[in-house]
């Protein structure tokens, strides 16, 4: 998860934008790791950084979980902090040379950073619901965006691809569908889900893993444009 770069890395790559991937220290029903968001949001921005001439960052791995909290394991951190240390981590990038950041958002519940990216200048947030909206079709993602919340047929599939050895047994049994969450942030996920999931893992597929990272590295070329 973290980059092998030295700093002559870095100073030969002479980059002008950083991505920075935000995870997520949560629970992921009883087949997904609590780090599912950290290591998908490294997957992407790796696969990016491997494709793109950008400074790959190590990532944020607690961020805002709130949700989540009923359930044992996970951890969370305020979005004001959230706020801070992203903008703090741009802040020292601009004095080391470095413009522009990109954030390599794997959690839906970090609802602060697009405000951060509204707020900033050189700075954008990625994937964008458009971007993951092609990335699903493109892999032949079955579920819904809606209903393939947590811990589903997407976050299973891409570790499936990157990291198989992290999914436990039991992933292809542990469907659960919660179509109504209309006051999830209220009173949270745990009265929607016994589990923890929401989606329907059995579609997972590490085929349909790999689909995803290189359609989201093919629409990474837009944001560069923009900078």
């Amino acid at each position: 998860m973290f980059p092998p770069d030295t700093t002559a890395d870095a100073r030969d790559r002479a980059a002008t934008v950083a991505v920075l991937p935000v995870g997520s220290h949560e629970q992921h029903g009883p087949h997904l790791p609590l780090a599912t968001d950290a290591v998908v949001a490294c997957a992407i921005a790796r696969a990016v950084a491997d494709a793109h001439p950008v400074q790959l960052l190590p990532p944020v791995t607690i961020s805002c979980s709130h949700e989540h909290a009923a359930w044992p394991g996970t951890v969370s951190i305020s979005a004001r902090t959230l706020h801070a240390v992203v903008t703090d981590i741009a802040d020292s990038l601009r004095r080391s040379g470095v413009p522009n950041l990109v954030l390599v958002n794997g959690h839906g519940g970090n609802y602060v950073l697009s405000n951060v990216v509204q707020e900033s200048e050189g700075m954008a947030l990625f994937p964008a619901s458009g971007d993951w909206h092609e990335a699903r079709a493109r892999a032949g993602i079955e579920t819904s965006s809606y209903s393939d919340m947590h811990a589903g047929e997407l976050e299973t599939s891409i570790l499936l691809h990157t990291n198989p050895e992290l999914v436990r047994p039991g992933w292809e049994t542990a469907d659960e569908l919660a179509e109504d969450r209309r006051h999830m942030l209220t009173l949270g996920l745990a009265p929607y889900t016994r589990s923890g999931v929401v989606g329907r893992p059995s579609l997972a597929s590490a085929r349909k893993g790999e689909a995803v990272l290189a359609a989201l590295v093919e629409a990474f070329p837009a944001y560069l444009r923009v900078f």
